[in-house]
């Protein structure tokens, strides 16, 4: 684990092999130790695999109130500058893959190849802006644990809990670890986010949507309405998966990126 000042922030990431870079965005509620198959697959593979935890998770500085999802790219361009990093292939799962959009919106010229996984383009719902709020209001009164509980059968397919214990632990360390400030403070930041569907459209560089088979949060139908937009874009779906495919079938997830990491070239 390596520590760096950015943007005001102590941020915890990893960076693990040599060759072009290819960074990994965890999703909510979880912080970079969910990518760990990847890291030991592509860090062997020719790839500078860099990890970080997002602002509010993991090793990196818990910021209370609302974490936008400009902030949180800002916070990833500031730590590339630091690595002098420059053009990336940018890995994102669900609020990952969404942070992935809002950075190739504002810094369209840093990214080689872009890659959503089980994520959603559009902007909220009244409904959803709501029901975020009020998730953000819950965790700060009854902490992470009783949410952590229950949504770790849609994060994970049934099936994979039972089969898969040890990444069903995995899964719920993670979760009940997240710090309640700064979960809430993501949820109210994407509560407000902006709808990608346009942007998706002005997308030239190669790029992969992949999805969980029995992924409950973000369906299939959601991976084939970003792919639909982005010109060239292929979609992998990754058969046993829920909402984590990348820990629920990690030789399928690899095998998949890796196919597209071929495209991107080195």
């Amino acid at each position: 684990m390596s520590i760096m000042p950015v943007n005001s922030l102590t941020v915890g990431y990893g960076d693990d092999g040599s060759g072009p870079p290819l960074v990994l965005i965890h999703g909510h509620p979880f912080d970079r130790s969910m990518w760990r198959p990847q890291v030991a697959h592509f860090s062997q593979a020719g790839w500078r695999v860099i990890v970080p935890d997002l602002r509010g998770y993991g090793q990196t500085t818990v910021v209370p109130g609302k974490t936008l999802l400009e902030d949180f790219a800002r916070d990833l361009t500031a730590l590339l500058d630091r690595l002098d990093l420059d053009p990336i292939v940018l890995v994102g799962l669900s609020m990952g893959g969404q942070i992935a959009m809002e950075f190739h919106r504002l810094f369209p010229d840093r990214v080689r190849g872009l890659v959503f996984a089980d994520t959603s383009a559009e902007a909220e719902t009244d409904s959803g802006r709501k029901a975020r709020n009020d998730l953000a209001d819950r965790l700060l009164r009854e902490g992470m644990a009783p949410y952590a509980d229950e949504v770790l059968p849609k994060m994970l397919a049934p099936h994979n809990i039972a089969g898969q214990p040890t990444v069903a632990e995995h899964v719920l360390a993670m979760m009940r670890g997240t710090n309640p400030e700064g979960a809430a403070a993501a949820l109210r930041g994407r509560a407000e986010r902006r709808d990608y569907v346009d942007m998706l459209r002005t997308i030239s560089v190669p790029t992969l949507v992949v999805v969980g088979q029995d992924d409950e949060f973000t369906p299939i139908r959601d991976a084939q309405r970003i792919q639909d937009q982005i010109p060239d874009a292929t979609l992998a779906v990754i058969e046993g998966a829920g909402h984590l495919p990348n820990l629920e079938r990690p030789a399928d997830f690899n095998r998949e990126l890796a196919r597209f990491l071929d495209t991107v070239g080195v």
